[in-house]
């Protein structure tokens, strides 16, 4: 067996998986490795592996990603094939001076009949979709871009696997801090840096809004978006501000002293127009008063509603007061309609 716990350091070396004639270590192996540490301690694995059998290392690389406590790898000698994948469970991967990595394509092999290949086919299908995910998640890259990567079977430096995204740093340079930050809120932030926002976790009102700034001073700030309680809001309010607009309005007009004499003009102006206050006082300052002939005599004048009631009739015709106007006291039946047309209602 080579899976060696000591002093909260995990070795694993030689090949991935059960064979026959070669040393190497197992997923069994590793669980009983760590069995012997508290799951929420802090594990440097140390990676040594030309690689082996692929399910075995999706496992491995489970049991490492499932740790409660932070788990480091590093890159001793070669991470090759199944033993690059087990690399990436860590939340940190180093490469030593001289290292290699290696990605590519699961393989393997089937004698039967060309059901039995076709099973095979389906089967690495699957394995190189779910090792795609897995390099994926840790590079920042698609999953569609790992794939290639895997087909293409690469090999690469310390330098290069920093570059790539499928390591943090090399024994020789190690990686700046990255400052804690939701990186994808940008249109083009490196893809290493949103991979490193989504496993951490980073959200916006997390972030250091100073660093923000200043690793993006040019790009605008998000607006808040608008919900439907806000427009309701807004439109109520639009509403009430109109309604007292068009109330006042009309109380300008109306007791206004040019209206004296002239009060059939004034109602053609404040229920029948859209002239401002001071346009139509000015126009009614112009116009004749009512001849002698047409002002009602007494006997006339006792049928007039009373002055309260009819200020009062014609703020609840144009829907002012809350209360239904009272018919008998209505001056002029028009006088309801004129106002509802005013504030864009039908006459009813």
């Amino acid at each position: 067996m080579a899976a060696i716990l000591e002093d909260g350091k995990l070795r694993l070396s030689g090949y991935v998986g059960d064979y026959y004639y070669s040393d190497g270590f197992t997923s069994s192996d590793v669980v009983i490795a760590l069995a012997d540490i508290d799951d929420e301690e802090e594990l440097t694995v140390f990676l040594n592996s030309g690689g082996g059998i692929a399910t075995e290392g999706a496992a491995i690389h489970a049991l490492l990603s499932a740790r409660a406590g932070r788990t480091d790898v590093v890159v001793e000698g070669i991470a090759a094939s199944a033993a690059s994948l087990i690399a990436m469970a860590g939340e940190t991967v180093t490469m030593s001076a001289g290292a290699v990595m290696m990605i590519h394509d699961p393989s393997g092999y089937t004698i039967g009949t060309s059901r039995d290949h076709a099973k095979t086919i389906e089967g690495l299908e699957a394995l190189a979709t779910a090792y795609a995910r897995v390099y994926a998640a840790k590079s920042g890259k698609s999953a569609d871009e790992c794939r290639e990567i895997m087909k293409e079977e690469r090999w690469l430096t310390p330098e290069q696997a920093v570059d790539e995204g499928f390591a943090d740093a090399t024994t020789e340079s190690k990686a700046v801090a990255v400052a804690a930050y939701d990186y994808r809120a940008y249109a083009h932030a490196p893809k290493r840096l949103t991979a490193l926002a989504a496993k951490k976790n980073w959200s916006a009102d997390k972030a250091n809004q100073q660093a923000a700034t200043s690793a993006a001073p040019h790009r605008p700030k998000m607006e808040t978006p608008m919900t439907d309680k806000t427009k309701a809001d807004e439109t109520a309010a639009g509403i009430a501000q109109a309604t007292a607009d068009a109330k006042n309005r009309i109380k300008a007009i109306m007791t206004s002293a040019e209206a004296k004499g002239r009060e059939s003009l004034a109602e053609h102006f404040a229920f029948e127009t859209e002239m401002s206050a001071e346009a139509a006082v000015a126009a009614l300052g112009k116009a004749p008063t009512a001849a002698a002939a047409d002002t009602p005599k007494k006997e006339e004048e006792d049928d007039l509603p009373d002055p309260k009631a009819f200020e009062a009739s014609r703020g609840a015709g144009a829907g002012l007061s809350g209360k239904s106007p009272t018919p008998s006291n209505a001056p002029k039946t028009t006088m309801v309609a004129n106002m509802r047309k005013l504030l864009g209602k039908d006459a009813a």
